[in-house]
């Protein structure tokens, strides 16, 4: 049990003339949510490091991955790719440091509501973006893939069967990788959003 949670505690066995008032639960409610929201900020910036290493290191280190690589999407395609990719990352960073900075000077409830519900737009619609870029990605590659790929060339004579087999397949392993990220989100953003959410409600009941 964290302090605030000893402090409702507290606040719910005094009597109703007694009990503490919305300025003295608001404090630790504004300094818990400030610190989450830092907290994200935080793991976004480590995030672009991650995806910078894991994309860099195999290009650079490896010339059978680079000329994979640029096989099958163009080395103008991938730098493209790269750069937007880099850029929505940097504004996901700006955006979450801007509701950070909100969040630390607010000093009203309405006001911090509205922050923590700005911070959960903003991780569903950067989670929502990288699921749909995925599968945008991995359908492309798998399109350029079948059309120039020569371990695919045979692909055209496959019968019906084979195809359906093959596109089944090909659906499954874009799924269990969209999954895979999904879940990846999940456990890093998931857990200090459900935080972040139960202070809202907090101040919801607060504010009644």
């Amino acid at each position: 049990m964290d302090e605030l949670d000893l402090l409702k505690k507290d606040w719910n066995k005094q009597p109703d003339e007694k009990k503490l008032s919305i300025k003295d639960i608001y404090p630790m409610l504004h300094k818990k949510s400030s610190s989450i929201v830092k907290t994200l900020f935080y793991i976004s910036i480590a995030e672009l490091v991650f995806w910078i290493l894991i994309n860099t290191i195999p290009y650079v280190t490896s010339p059978q991955y680079k000329e994979r690589l640029n096989f099958i999407l163009s080395e103008q395609m991938v730098t493209a790719l790269t750069i937007f990719s880099y850029a929505i990352i940097l504004l996901f960073i700006y955006l979450l440091y801007k509701s950070y900075k909100t969040v630390s000077v607010t000093d009203n409830a309405k006001k911090l509501m509205k922050s923590i519900i700005n911070t959960r737009k903003i991780i569903r619609y950067y989670v929502i973006y990288n699921l749909v870029m995925i599968f945008i990605s991995s359908a492309l590659a798998l399109v350029y893939s079948i059309n120039h790929d020569p371990n695919l060339e045979n692909i055209s004579k496959f019968t019906d069967k084979q195809l359906a087999i093959f596109t089944i397949v090909s659906i499954l392993i874009i799924g269990a990788f969209m999954l895979i990220i999904w879940l990846f989100y999940k456990l890093i953003y998931g857990f200090l959003l459900k935080r972040l959410n139960r202070n809202y409600k907090e101040l919801e009941k607060l504010e009644v």
